[in-house]
């Protein structure tokens, strides 16, 4: 302003958010849960990405893993059993600007919300999904879930599960217009997070499968691979998941997969005698429905509603 000293006026600075700005209640979860590791992933992607807390949401729906939104300082959709990804492309479409994560499990997502989760692959809305697979329906006490291994007891199937398990990585790859497919292990963490930061990057879809540690009731699932990592398949290429050497050295057994071949993606995804991590398929130019249903967010009650009516006199007699 004219006439005042420049030095009345307070300088502002720009407040940098810590770990802390996105950690609330404390987790509840039991000791030994992958959830917690992957967790800390995104609180640590979003401090290092300095994603706004009032422009972050997280959504999930019923399950261990749906308290998630419970311990982030964001805002948070806890929604219905299956429901978690229909609420997050509703809040995408109508708020561009945000940024949304959704956190499902394995009953969650691939049973009651098996329809939802096609159709949000096929929309490819900008969301990161996050699919904590434990093999168990740990929340509700230990039925046995869509990825329940053959032959593993469970309250539901006491003698063992006779069905074979349904491969989510394989389904997802034969969605049409799926442009993110990738998958991890809990017990990796720069791993995780470098896949999770990758997926957050991906303009679109972004389904992460995340092989998740249950300790109560699916201890022995991962048990395995976790002492010993050759029984782990890494997927390496420039395009794909960027780790450090001194992560990947872990791993001895590696494959050079471009992310751009589907075909070979799908093979990966169906072998049995390995647990493939890496990137299986990206495909950034795929269409987004959400580029579609932002159209018009920005119109005045008055031009919405001449639009409409310009659209409804077509069908003027």
């Amino acid at each position: 302003m004219y006439g005042l000293k420049t030095d009345w006026f307070e300088e502002t600075h720009q407040h940098v958010c810590q770990l802390q700005d996105y950690c609330s209640a404390m987790p509840r979860w039991c000791p030994g849960c992958g959830d917690h590791a992957v967790l800390s992933a995104v609180q640590r992607l979003a401090r290092d990405e300095q994603l706004p807390p009032e422009q972050t949401v997280v959504v999930s729906g019923i399950g261990c893993a749906s308290r998630f939104p419970h311990y982030m300082k964001t805002y948070g959709f806890h929604g219905l059993h299956g429901r978690a990804l229909p609420l997050a492309c509703g809040i995408k479409s109508r708020r561009p600007d945000l940024k949304v994560f959704v956190v499902t499990g394995d009953g969650d997502c691939c049973a009651i919300g098996m329809g939802h989760w096609v159709h949000a692959l096929r929309y490819n809305v900008d969301l990161t999904i996050l699919l904590m697979d434990n093999s168990i329906y740990g929340l509700t006490k230990g039925q046995t879930s869509p990825t329940t291994l053959h032959g593993a007891t469970s309250n539901t199937h006491p003698q063992g599960s006779f069905f074979v398990p349904l491969n989510p990585i394989s389904l997802a790859l034969g969605v049409s217009n799926a442009s993110f497919v990738a998958q991890t292990v809990d017990w990796n963490p720069p791993h995780v997070a470098a896949t999770i930061r990758a997926a957050y990057e991906h303009p679109g879809t972004s389904f992460v499968r995340i092989f998740q540690r249950c300790p109560h009731y699916t201890g022995q699932v991962y048990a395995e691979p976790q002492r010993d990592p050759s029984q782990i398949l890494l997927m390496t290429h420039e395009d794909g998941i960027t780790i450090g050497e001194k992560t990947a050295r872990i791993f001895t057994n590696r494959v050079e997969h471009d992310p751009a071949d589907l075909n070979k993606a799908r093979e990966i995804a169906d072998h049995q005698e390995f647990f493939p991590i890496g990137l299986f398929y990206q495909n950034e130019s795929a269409g987004r429905y959400d580029n579609d249903t932002k159209l018009g967010l920005g119109k005045s009650p008055t031009e919405k509603l001449d639009t409409m009516e310009a659209v409804l006199d077509r069908f003027t007699v």
